[in-house]
């Protein structure tokens, strides 16, 4: 009888290429047409409350009821023209994914008729059951009531025959229960911060937004194979499994040809997302093999975010049609690359003009310098806790290996620019075209204009020419959990140099002395975080240490940046969290971490008890009736003769006996791990004893799948895990 890994290896082999989805002619003909957009908004609203919509979104203005019911009935036209039969408010709780309760439109009538009604109180406010989302304490269990409310500033979709709302989560007592609140809060706090500083340069400019582009890697595998892997289904990674014997070192994947079958998965989920209004613009194999990409243009922060959770749920969808899974654990194959979600962030003006972008005038240069440099300040005074942000269980496989982030925060600038702020804190002259050049290649091959700085992938927070890139968030992680502590510090560091700008202003310095003065008071001040070479290597580790930066060593002991003093005093005099709700997103934290460990404690120990020690006697019961049989017939010369089969057996053996006490110590180092007194200290437990006992089990694990017989093996190997 065929073994559950040879059905699923049959059942992968018979699939398809992929196939294409069907052409519906240019993007643009059919790009945003399930989003209630501000050009439809004008179809479908009356023009009060088309104009309300929009200082809503432009200034923060709130909407009144009355006015919402006037949206609502407009939205639920066109809603339901597009299929639409219900709604829910889409929102993200601290599990770190979406959320959505469903309703439909419809409502009984008189004489047994049914009618679609959806009021503006709907719209604006849904009730979900608080007590069963992660709270940190901040609710009991018998206390259920949390509110959804409607983010405005972020358009409504039409998905799968719903209406979604994009919204907020809070507690009947409104303490944020999720990630979007705090992000708007931090937009609320930079936006002010760095108009501040904009405004020196331009009274004009009356706000400041953020814009980032968000890469998203992850792995695809075969619906099946996936299915025989408990570990993929449980954990989201395989925790046992031996290296392929090729996998990335050939470096022969990494934007190579796209394999059939996952090009028809691309153009199929590109085609939903446009739909969705969702700006994707690129699409290419990753360096591990089974490993992909895809990354949007840049937008306005919020809607980013939303883009980048919606575009999850699709992607996981548009699989299953294909008899794929994706895969967005950040490590799911060990010894291969990770997949990371690399956040290119920037800082833009209500004039257009882009505050990290050099400039060609001298004042521009002195303002991209301003904001550079307070960028510079933020990360050397809070780069600890930017990282602490990142960490999860998944991330902590990536963070500190030799792929994109380091566990030490530094800042790459390029040599052009680390010249620049040299000459500025020896107060030289400053030559902004040093270094320029353009690179002449042969025949009628186009001359190239580098840019003025180089890519430095070792970096985790990089300046690429007018944005920075952030490479360390985790591919599963909802984006906002980082970019409102990026955003909090930053602007924390712009209302410092505004600060400091004044007082310079007020003794009676000019404005660009004093700019000036201020610009090399924080590029001294964070020349502990500068750093433009190789951020994988043992040197700067031991430099770094000298500089006083904090590595993140500890994903448990990580958490706890968010309740040192001067991150407090950056959330709570911002507004964008209370003590409380630091308190209770640092528990959330340790408790997500400690439950997922759980689970991959649980599974690795059925995985080797169920299917690899069975797997490994069924092979020695073979070996061991091939030694009887060659004692039989060949008497005394059997020993010589046997002797692979004999050594294999004891080998086995020895394995086997390895593994099963090793199953048996993880489980009492969890017990003792469960029975610790506070959550911080069972996060610490699990953090150290827990996952080191479950690396010796995987040791014995991944060695056995090496001698036992390849066709008794019970789970997919590497091999054909990664192979499309």
């Amino acid at each position: 009888m065929a073994t559950f890994r040879e059905r699923a290896l049959a059942a992968a082999s018979s699939r398809s290429s992929g196939r294409f989805c069907v052409e519906e002619g240019p993007i643009s003909t059919y790009f945003g047409q399930n989003v209630f957009t501000v050009e439809t908004m004008r179809k479908y609203l009356p023009a009060k409350a088309f104009i309300c919509v929009l200082e809503a979104r432009s200034s923060g203005h709130k909407i009144e009821r009355d006015i919402a019911d006037e949206i609502a009935s407009g939205m639920k036209t066109w809603a339901i023209e597009r299929g639409a039969t219900h709604f829910t408010h889409l929102f993200q709780p601290l599990t770190g994914a979406t959320a959505e309760k469903h309703e439909a439109f419809v409502v009984p009538g008189m004489n047994g008729i049914a009618l679609e009604q959806f009021k503006g109180s709907a719209l604006v406010q849904q009730e979900p059951d608080a007590s069963s989302f992660p709270s940190g304490g901040l609710r009991n269990t018998f206390e259920a009531r949390g509110y959804t409310a409607w983010d405005c500033t972020s358009p409504v979709f039409v998905l799968d025959g719903t209406l979604c709302i994009p919204s907020v989560f809070i507690s009947y007592n409104g303490d944020a229960l999720d990630m979007k609140l705090p992000s708007l809060r931090s937009i609320n706090a930079i936006d002010k911060a760095a108009t501040r500083v904009a405004a020196l340069f331009d009274p004009e400019v009356s706000s400041v937004k953020v814009n980032i582009g968000l890469e998203q890697e992850y792995f695809l595998v075969d619906e099946d194979l996936y299915n025989a892997r408990p570990d993929l289904q449980l954990c989201g990674r395989t925790v046992i499994g031996h290296t392929s014997a090729k996998d990335q070192q050939l470096e022969d994947h990494y934007f190579g040809a796209i394999p059939s079958r996952v090009v028809g998965f691309m153009k199929d989920f590109e085609t939903e997302a446009y739909k969705l209004g969702i700006p994707l613009q690129t699409r290419h194999n990753e360096v591990a093999p089974g490993q992909f990409e895809c990354a949007p243009i840049f937008s306005e922060i919020t809607q980013a975010i939303d883009q980048n959770m919606l575009l999850m749920i699709l992607m996981q969808k548009v699989a299953e049609k294909h008899h794929l899974k994706v895969i967005f654990h950040e490590k799911p194959f060990q010894g291969i690359n990770g997949s990371g979600k690399h956040c290119n962030w920037s800082l833009c003006t209500s004039n257009g003009i882009n505050l990290l972008s050099p400039g060609k005038t001298s004042e521009g240069k002195l303002r991209f310098l301003a904001f550079y440099s307070s960028v510079l300040k933020a990360l050397a005074d809070h780069g600890h806790l930017l990282m602490a942000s990142v960490c999860s269980l998944g991330n902590t496989w990536r963070l500190g290996g030799n792929e994109a982030p380091p566990a030490i925060l530094s800042v790459f600038s390029g040599s052009t620019l680390t010249k620049v702020f040299e000459a500025i804190m020896k107060m030289e002259q400053v030559d902004w075209e040093a270094g320029k050049k353009s690179i002449s290649i042969v025949g009628s091959i186009p001359e190239i204009i580098p840019d003025n700085t180089d890519r430095n992938r070792t970096s985790p927070f990089a300046f690429t020419g007018n944005r920075f890139e952030f490479r360390a968030l985790g591919s599963s992680a909802n984006p906002a959990g980082t970019t409102f502590v990026l955003n909090a510090i930053v602007a924390d560091s712009l209302n410092a140099f505004a600060d400091r700008v004044a007082e310079h202003l007020n003794s009676g310095e000019e404005k660009e002395t004093a700019v000036l003065s201020v610009v090399r008071e924080f590029l001294t001040e964070a020349c502990p975080v500068m750093f433009e070479g190789n951020g994988y290597s043992k040197e700067w580790q031991e430099e770094s240490a000298a500089r006083g930066l904090r590595p993140v060593n500890n994903a448990t002991e990580a958490f706890h940046a968010f309740q040192e003093g001067p991150s407090v005093e950056v959330f709570t005099k911002s507004g964008i969290l209370s003590r409380s709700e630091i308190e209770a997103r640092v528990d959330v934290m340790e408790e997500t971490f400690v439950k997922k460990l759980q689970i991959e404690a649980r599974v690795i120990g059925d995985i080797c008890l169920n299917h690899v020690i069975p797997a490994a006697i069924a092979y020695q019961n073979i070996l061991i009736n091939n030694i009887k049989g060659c004692h039989d017939v060949f008497g005394d010369e059997a020993q010589s003769l046997c002797k692979s089969a004999t050594g294999t057996f004891r080998e086995i053996s020895a394995l086997v006996n390895s593994l099963s006490n090793g199953v048996a110590h993880l489980v009492e180092v969890r017990k003792k791990a469960n029975r610790a007194d506070s959550l911080s200290l069972k996060a610490s437990l699990y953090s150290t004893d827990v996952l080191e006992s479950m690396s010796k089990v995987r040791e014995c694990a991944d060695r056995l799948e090496m001698l036992v017989d390849d066709a008794l093996w019970p789970l997919p190997k590497y091999r054909e895990l990664l192979s499309l």
